[in-house]
């Protein structure tokens, strides 16, 4: 929406600020309905990596996602992706599971393949009214744990090898490295920060909330907001979790669940994640090959060190 000067305009001051030998990674999340053929140009320039939100088929992506008019934007995402095809821009598809499509995991899947999307990534829609109740697009725990369930029977399936689907490579590489890939494993809230247009932080952007606000980057340092009681009270809430998580086998897995799903309306993190019921029949129905697969990793990173290994000569 900013156009392809903005664009053009933070890579030179990036260039120009940059420190010698820096090196600066640019990504964003867009709906990639409004871009051109310029602006792809200067992406692929300078290595841009894009999120772009597709969820599935014209039928499905266009129940939900329409203009402020009305029209289905299907088409005009499908012309943003072609456009990032032919100038060669990295991106991976990120799909927003809805009453829309949360009972078509397979199909999903399967179109997105067949587009030629090797990374994928899928994210559940859980929003609430004014009253606390879940909005009609918003999908239960139970939901999403049949939607994994039937993703991941149909994913690996195929070759998990070739696809990447972050959903799963995040549980391998707690699995395998015991690395939290995706924050809502961790047990704290401290991994990056939401800067708004006027230099407001945040310690989070599902939480851009006036008692959440941690300073501005244009008044404070940045030590001086790393440092902030506001965002260490923030951080220790996510293992301030539910009384159950205390002896679920999972919870090395999800540590309780990200805050957003968690913290009711009365600001308590100890509340069970919405998701939890689904997040549990998802690793009842997954684990014992997720921990077949890291088997299988941990093997080949032995196998790959033992043939690395210099010749000695007699």
């Amino acid at each position: 929406m900013m156009g392809v000067e903005f664009f053009r305009q933070a890579v030179a001051f990036q260039q120009k600020y940059g420190k010698a030998g820096t090196t600066i990674a640019n990504s964003f999340q867009t709906n990639a309905t409004l871009i051109d053929d310029e602006m792809a140009r200067l992406f692929s320039q300078y290595h841009f990596l894009l999120g772009c939100s597709l969820d599935g088929p014209a039928a499905v992506h266009n129940r939900f996602r329409r203009t402020r008019a009305g029209q289905p934007t299907h088409g005009r995402v499908i012309k943003g992706l072609s456009l990032l095809n032919k100038h060669k821009v990295d991106y991976n598809i990120l799909t927003l599971v809805t009453q829309a499509n949360v009972q078509k995991a397979k199909s999903v899947y399967r179109y997105l393949i067949e587009r030629g999307v090797l990374f994928q990534q899928y994210i559940p829609c859980v929003e609430f009214d004014e009253t606390g109740a879940p909005t009609p697009f918003s999908i239960s725990g139970k939901e999403w744990g049949i939607f994994l369930s039937e993703l991941f029977d149909e994913w690996i399936s195929d070759s998990p090898k070739t696809i990447s689907v972050r959903n799963f490579e995040s549980v391998l590489a707690k699995l395998v490295d015991n690395v939290n890939s995706v924050c809502t494993m961790g047990t704290k809230c401290d991994q990056y920060f939401v800067v708004e247009y006027n230099g407001d932080v945040y310690p989070c952007d599902f939480f851009v909330e006036n008692r959440w606000k941690l300073g501005n980057i244009m008044e404070n340092s940045w030590q001086k907001i790393i440092e902030s009681p506001v965002y260490l009270q923030f951080g220790s809430q996510k293992n301030q979790w539910h009384e159950q998580c205390g002896s679920c086998t999972y919870r090395s897995l999800c540590s309780g669940d990200c805050l957003k799903y968690r913290v009711d309306s009365e600001q308590d993190p100890r509340t069970l994640s919405w998701l939890c019921e689904g997040w549990k029949a998802f690793y009842d129905h997954t684990l014992v090959r997720f921990r077949h697969l890291a088997d299988e990793i941990r093997q080949i990173r032995i196998d790959m060190a033992q043939n690395s290994r210099p010749i000695k000569l007699p």
